[in-house]
């Protein structure tokens, strides 16, 4: 698969929901109702996307596969599972909070 220059956008409507878009097809090209969920989009940042480029929650190839068949990738906030498992773990003592 080829790369592709991408923007991502954040949704003002919900903390860590995230839109990827090929850079050249733009916001117009997505669905109406799309944008009524996500809210008015904010640009977060254009980078180049790569099937080995290391990205943060998301598998590279399945984010390219997507912009490749639905024209965007949508990134829903973490679970409460994985919010927890991103916690340090509790001090060995808790005597020597205070």
């Amino acid at each position: 698969m080829q790369p592709m220059q991408v923007s991502a956008y954040k949704s003002p409507k919900k903390n860590e929901l995230f839109l990827f878009i090929p850079q050249v097809s733009g916001l117009d090209e997505l669905p109406k109702e799309l944008l009524v969920m996500f809210g008015k989009p904010e640009h977060v940042i254009d980078f180049e996307l790569t099937q080995d480029r290391k990205m943060g929650r998301e598998d590279a190839k399945q984010v390219l596969e997507n912009l490749h068949s639905k024209g965007y990738y949508m990134q829903m906030p973490p679970n409460e599972i994985e919010k927890i498992s991103d916690m340090p773990p509790p001090p060995e003592r808790l005597d020597n909070i205070f």
